[in-house]
């Protein structure tokens, strides 16, 4: 599982001309979902995503999480994160799941963050053609793949 978080002023997702997620303060993440991954991966990610202490303390140091501020969260599927461009100049989405194993682990690891930050998880729409919409706080964007741990 590949997500990259980023820390947001403002977010929203856009379908069909109508918005169908928004938030202020918190997290824009894009999640990329493969066969091998697990429960445990979701268990995992979840909570580093919901620790990682990179919002900013009255000094401006980044040392406060997603929790501490009561930040809110996007959460959009985004299979192109798994794509291999080694060969060729048309990328491969080999690695990414199919919708039949990526959309239960995509709504699963939508709960578990929801049970993670004890609110709710707005999100896009898995599948569909998606207009991202962000201002990017600082900007801070970290990639996480829960194969690496890192």
């Amino acid at each position: 599982m590949k997500a990259v978080i980023q820390r947001v002023l403002q977010s929203s997702v856009t379908i069909e001309n109508k918005i169908v997620a928004e938030i202020q303060k918190g997290l824009l993440i894009l999640i990329g979902i493969e066969d091998a991954d697990s429960q445990e991966d979701i268990v995992w990610l979840t909570s580093k995503i919901a620790n990682l202490r990179i919002f900013g303390d009255e000094n401006h140091v980044m040392n406060l999480s997603l929790k501490d501020i009561e930040g809110d969260i996007i959460v959009v599927s985004q299979f192109t994160l798994h794509a291999l461009t080694k060969k060729g100049n048309r990328p491969s989405y080999i690695k990414a799941a199919k919708p039949d194993v990526a959309i239960p682990l995509y709504e699963k690891f939508v709960h578990q963050m929801e049970i993670e930050i004890g609110k709710k998880v707005q999100t896009g729409q898995f599948g569909a053609d998606m207009k991202v919409s962000l201002i990017n706080d600082g900007p801070v964007t970290i990639i996480i793949d829960t194969k690496n741990k890192e």
